[in-house]
């Protein structure tokens, strides 16, 4: 689906990147990012960095230690929203953003909030209409470790498991 199709379903660009455009639905005023070019899965879409890093978590933080919350850079990537079926992934061992499924140009990236987050600083209900939807989304210490075997999940959030089920 190119940008000129998604434009006339509502969405405007309001910023391009190299490997994504930022897009705003015109009715609800939601950004997203989208890819501007195919990725293959397990294809590494971009390198990132911590922007900011603090002790606690916001919505625009992805946490990568127990006290640990980063901003990202570039900061486009913010405009990742959540799914229960996910695109992408971020890496936070590698500082790398990793394609879960094939992406042609226009697809949204989406990542799986609780594989970053063990508490969300902003729960909420997810609508992303999946088949595998969750429902409500606050991070991973609420999930069973059956479900969140079904996703890739960060190496902070796999010791945070362990050490849950050691207690």
């Amino acid at each position: 689906m190119s940008i000129n199709t998604l434009q006339s379903e509502e969405k405007l660009v309001v910023s391009r990147h190299q490997v994504a455009h930022v897009l705003r639905h015109t009715g609800t005023g939601q950004q997203s990012l989208h890819a501007a070019i195919p990725f293959s899965t397990g294809e590494v879409i971009c390198a990132f960095h911590a922007g900011i890093t603090q002790n606690f978590a916001t919505y625009l933080t992805v946490q990568t230690g127990v006290d640990r919350h980063i901003t990202l850079v570039p900061e486009f990537l913010q405009y990742i929203n959540h799914s229960c079926e996910p695109t992408v992934f971020f890496n936070t061992d590698t500082f790398q953003l990793i394609c879960l499924k094939a992406l042609e140009p226009g697809d949204e990236l989406t990542f799986f909030y609780p594989s970053t987050e063990w508490e969300m600083a902003q729960p909420f209900l997810c609508s992303c209409k999946s088949p595998s939807c969750l429902q409500l989304i606050n991070g991973a210490s609420h999930l069973e470790p059956e479900t969140l075997a079904r996703y890739r999940l960060s190496g902070f959030i796999e010791r945070q498991i362990k050490l849950k089920q050691n207690r």
